[in-house]
Protein backbone atom coordinates (compact mmCIF):
# COMPACT_ATOMS: atom_id res chain seq x y z
CA UNK A 1 0.00 0.00 0.00
CA UNK A 2 3.00 2.44 0.82
CA UNK A 3 5.17 1.53 -2.20
CA UNK A 4 1.67 2.09 -4.29
CA UNK A 5 0.78 5.80 -2.63
CA UNK A 6 4.57 6.86 -3.43
CA UNK A 7 4.13 5.84 -7.02
CA UNK A 8 0.93 8.09 -6.83
CA UNK A 9 2.70 11.01 -5.56
CA UNK A 10 5.71 10.64 -7.37
CA UNK A 11 3.30 10.39 -10.82
CA UNK A 12 0.72 13.34 -9.48
CA UNK A 13 4.52 15.40 -8.48
CA UNK A 14 5.61 14.46 -12.37
CA UNK A 15 2.41 15.62 -13.97
CA UNK A 16 2.46 18.78 -11.91
CA UNK A 17 5.61 19.21 -12.81
CA UNK A 18 5.17 18.86 -16.61
CA UNK A 19 2.01 21.17 -16.48
CA UNK A 20 4.23 24.10 -14.76
CA UNK A 21 6.84 23.36 -17.78
CA UNK A 22 4.25 23.63 -20.41
CA UNK A 23 2.89 26.17 -19.23
CA UNK A 24 5.81 28.26 -18.69
CA UNK A 25 6.65 26.91 -22.01
CA UNK A 26 3.12 28.79 -23.48
CA UNK A 27 3.75 31.99 -22.18
CA UNK A 28 6.81 32.85 -23.59
CA UNK A 29 5.82 31.58 -26.60
CA UNK A 30 2.39 33.56 -26.35
CA UNK A 31 4.94 36.49 -25.04
CA UNK A 32 7.02 36.06 -28.84
CA UNK A 33 3.80 36.14 -30.79
CA UNK A 34 2.89 38.87 -29.04
CA UNK A 35 5.55 40.93 -29.56
CA UNK A 36 5.72 40.53 -33.21
CA UNK A 37 2.45 41.00 -33.70
CA UNK A 38 2.56 44.34 -31.68
CA UNK A 39 6.20 45.40 -34.16
CA UNK A 40 3.81 44.19 -36.78
CA UNK A 41 0.78 46.56 -36.22
CA UNK A 42 3.09 49.46 -34.87
CA UNK A 43 4.59 49.42 -38.29
CA UNK A 44 1.80 49.94 -40.15
CA UNK A 45 0.04 52.24 -37.71
CA UNK A 46 3.04 54.42 -37.88
CA UNK A 47 2.62 54.64 -41.55
CA UNK A 48 -0.91 55.64 -41.66
CA UNK A 49 -0.82 58.63 -38.56
CA UNK A 50 1.01 61.92 -39.36
CA UNK A 51 4.02 63.13 -38.11
CA UNK A 52 3.53 63.30 -34.20
CA UNK A 53 3.16 66.93 -32.91
CA UNK A 54 3.74 67.84 -29.16
CA UNK A 55 -0.06 68.64 -27.68
CA UNK A 56 -0.44 72.24 -26.33
CA UNK A 57 -3.83 71.92 -25.07
CA UNK A 58 -2.83 72.98 -21.62
CA UNK A 59 -1.19 75.93 -22.74
CA UNK A 60 -4.08 77.13 -25.11
CA UNK A 61 -6.44 76.39 -22.64
CA UNK A 62 -4.47 78.69 -19.98
CA UNK A 63 -4.20 81.69 -22.40
CA UNK A 64 -7.46 81.15 -23.38
CA UNK A 65 -9.00 82.07 -19.77
CA UNK A 66 -6.50 84.38 -18.59
CA UNK A 67 -6.43 86.55 -21.05
CA UNK A 68 -8.94 86.40 -23.60
CA UNK A 69 -11.97 87.01 -22.03
CA UNK A 70 -12.95 89.26 -19.10
CA UNK A 71 -14.65 87.69 -16.19
CA UNK A 72 -18.75 89.00 -17.61
CA UNK A 73 -18.34 88.02 -20.82
CA UNK A 74 -19.72 83.77 -21.24
CA UNK A 75 -17.45 82.13 -23.41
CA UNK A 76 -19.51 79.26 -25.72
CA UNK A 77 -17.69 76.39 -27.07
CA UNK A 78 -18.48 73.53 -29.54
CA UNK A 79 -18.02 69.66 -28.40
CA UNK A 80 -14.41 68.53 -29.31
CA UNK A 81 -14.78 66.39 -32.51
CA UNK A 82 -14.56 62.21 -32.13
CA UNK A 83 -10.47 61.35 -31.96
CA UNK A 84 -9.11 59.70 -34.76
CA UNK A 85 -9.33 56.44 -35.50
CA UNK A 86 -7.24 53.85 -37.76
CA UNK A 87 -8.59 50.39 -38.94
CA UNK A 88 -5.82 47.67 -39.43
CA UNK A 89 -7.05 44.30 -40.53
CA UNK A 90 -10.63 44.98 -39.55
CA UNK A 91 -9.71 46.35 -35.91
CA UNK A 92 -9.23 50.06 -35.25
CA UNK A 93 -6.56 51.54 -33.11
CA UNK A 94 -6.72 54.75 -31.11
CA UNK A 95 -2.82 55.56 -31.07
CA UNK A 96 0.10 54.32 -30.20
CA UNK A 97 2.20 54.55 -26.44
CA UNK A 98 5.80 54.83 -26.09
CA UNK A 99 7.42 53.80 -22.39
CA UNK A 100 11.07 55.16 -22.86
CA UNK A 101 12.12 54.13 -19.48
CA UNK A 102 11.43 50.43 -20.73
CA UNK A 103 12.37 50.85 -24.23
CA UNK A 104 8.92 50.02 -25.01
CA UNK A 105 6.48 50.99 -28.10
CA UNK A 106 3.08 49.68 -28.54
CA UNK A 107 -0.27 49.99 -30.75
CA UNK A 108 -3.56 50.61 -28.94
CA UNK A 109 -6.68 48.96 -29.80
CA UNK A 110 -9.58 51.16 -29.38
CA UNK A 111 -11.47 48.95 -27.87
CA UNK A 112 -10.98 45.89 -25.19
CA UNK A 113 -11.94 42.17 -26.42
CA UNK A 114 -10.01 39.14 -26.33
CA UNK A 115 -8.95 38.47 -29.70
CA UNK A 116 -6.91 42.60 -29.45
CA UNK A 117 -5.43 41.94 -26.48
CA UNK A 118 -3.53 39.27 -27.94
CA UNK A 119 -2.06 41.45 -30.58
CA UNK A 120 -1.69 44.84 -28.67
CA UNK A 121 -3.00 46.98 -25.27
CA UNK A 122 -6.40 47.74 -25.51
CA UNK A 123 -8.20 51.29 -24.68
CA UNK A 124 -10.31 50.11 -21.54
CA UNK A 125 -12.40 53.35 -20.76
CA UNK A 126 -11.99 56.89 -21.03
CA UNK A 127 -10.22 59.10 -23.27
CA UNK A 128 -7.15 61.76 -23.46
CA UNK A 129 -9.84 64.95 -23.92
CA UNK A 130 -11.85 63.89 -20.30
CA UNK A 131 -8.41 63.33 -18.69
CA UNK A 132 -9.55 59.68 -17.71
CA UNK A 133 -7.99 57.26 -20.42
CA UNK A 134 -7.13 53.53 -18.90
CA UNK A 135 -5.47 51.19 -21.27
CA UNK A 136 -5.00 47.18 -20.15
CA UNK A 137 -3.58 44.68 -21.70
CA UNK A 138 -1.88 41.04 -20.75
CA UNK A 139 0.75 40.34 -18.35
CA UNK A 140 3.19 39.36 -21.47
CA UNK A 141 6.45 40.36 -21.12
CA UNK A 142 6.16 42.02 -24.83
CA UNK A 143 3.04 44.25 -23.56
CA UNK A 144 2.64 45.25 -20.09
CA UNK A 145 4.25 42.25 -17.69
CA UNK A 146 7.21 45.14 -17.20
CA UNK A 147 5.35 48.14 -16.19
CA UNK A 148 5.77 47.47 -12.41
CA UNK A 149 9.29 48.58 -13.45
CA UNK A 150 8.32 51.85 -14.27
CA UNK A 151 9.37 54.69 -11.27
CA UNK A 152 7.35 57.74 -10.17
CA UNK A 153 8.59 60.50 -13.17
CA UNK A 154 9.04 58.08 -15.62
CA UNK A 155 7.79 59.56 -18.94
CA UNK A 156 4.59 57.73 -20.73
CA UNK A 157 3.41 59.14 -24.48
CA UNK A 158 0.32 58.53 -26.21
CA UNK A 159 0.35 59.24 -29.71
CA UNK A 160 -3.65 59.46 -31.00
CA UNK A 161 -4.24 58.31 -34.49
CA UNK A 162 -4.14 62.30 -36.02
CA UNK A 163 -0.41 62.75 -35.00
CA UNK A 164 -0.68 64.55 -31.44
CA UNK A 165 1.59 63.22 -28.84
CA UNK A 166 0.11 63.48 -24.82
CA UNK A 167 2.99 63.26 -22.19
CA UNK A 168 2.38 62.21 -19.48
CA UNK A 169 4.43 61.24 -15.96
CA UNK A 170 4.17 58.22 -13.60
CA UNK A 171 2.94 59.38 -10.30
CA UNK A 172 2.37 56.23 -8.61
CA UNK A 173 2.74 52.23 -9.55
CA UNK A 174 0.20 50.22 -7.17
CA UNK A 175 -1.17 47.11 -6.81
CA UNK A 176 -5.45 47.00 -6.84
CA UNK A 177 -7.72 44.22 -6.22
CA UNK A 178 -8.84 42.60 -9.56
CA UNK A 179 -12.47 42.90 -8.10
CA UNK A 180 -12.22 46.40 -7.58
CA UNK A 181 -13.14 47.92 -11.03
CA UNK A 182 -14.65 51.76 -9.70
CA UNK A 183 -11.28 52.10 -8.08
CA UNK A 184 -9.30 51.34 -11.23
CA UNK A 185 -11.27 53.78 -12.81
CA UNK A 186 -11.44 56.45 -10.35
CA UNK A 187 -9.77 59.50 -11.47
CA UNK A 188 -11.57 61.91 -9.23
CA UNK A 189 -8.86 63.18 -7.33
CA UNK A 190 -7.24 64.37 -10.54
CA UNK A 191 -3.72 63.33 -9.42
CA UNK A 192 -3.99 61.12 -12.50
CA UNK A 193 -5.39 61.58 -16.18
CA UNK A 194 -3.85 58.17 -17.56
CA UNK A 195 -3.99 54.44 -16.36
CA UNK A 196 -2.10 51.62 -18.06
CA UNK A 197 -3.04 48.19 -16.00
CA UNK A 198 -2.57 44.44 -16.19
CA UNK A 199 -3.06 41.44 -14.22
CA UNK A 200 -0.09 40.20 -12.05
CA UNK A 201 0.88 36.65 -11.65
CA UNK A 202 -1.52 35.68 -9.42
CA UNK A 203 -4.38 36.51 -11.59
CA UNK A 204 -6.15 38.16 -8.48
CA UNK A 205 -4.53 41.79 -8.26
CA UNK A 206 -3.95 43.81 -11.19
CA UNK A 207 -0.84 46.33 -11.36
CA UNK A 208 -1.89 50.17 -12.29
CA UNK A 209 0.41 52.66 -13.21
CA UNK A 210 -0.87 56.16 -12.92
CA UNK A 211 0.36 59.29 -14.55
CA UNK A 212 -0.59 62.74 -14.77
CA UNK A 213 -0.70 64.57 -18.08
CA UNK A 214 2.40 67.08 -18.46
CA UNK A 215 1.03 70.92 -19.43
Amino acid sequence: MKNKLRILFILTGTVLILSALFLCLYNINESKRAYKDSENTLAELKTAIPEPVESTTGALMTTLESDLFAPYETVTTTAAPEPAKIELDGRLYCGYLTLSSLGMELPVADSLTYPALRTSPCRYSGSVSEGDLVIAAHNYNSHFGRIKELLDGDVIIFTDCSGTSYSYTVVNVESVNGTDVSYMLDNSSDEWQLTLFTCDLSGRSRVAVRAAINQ
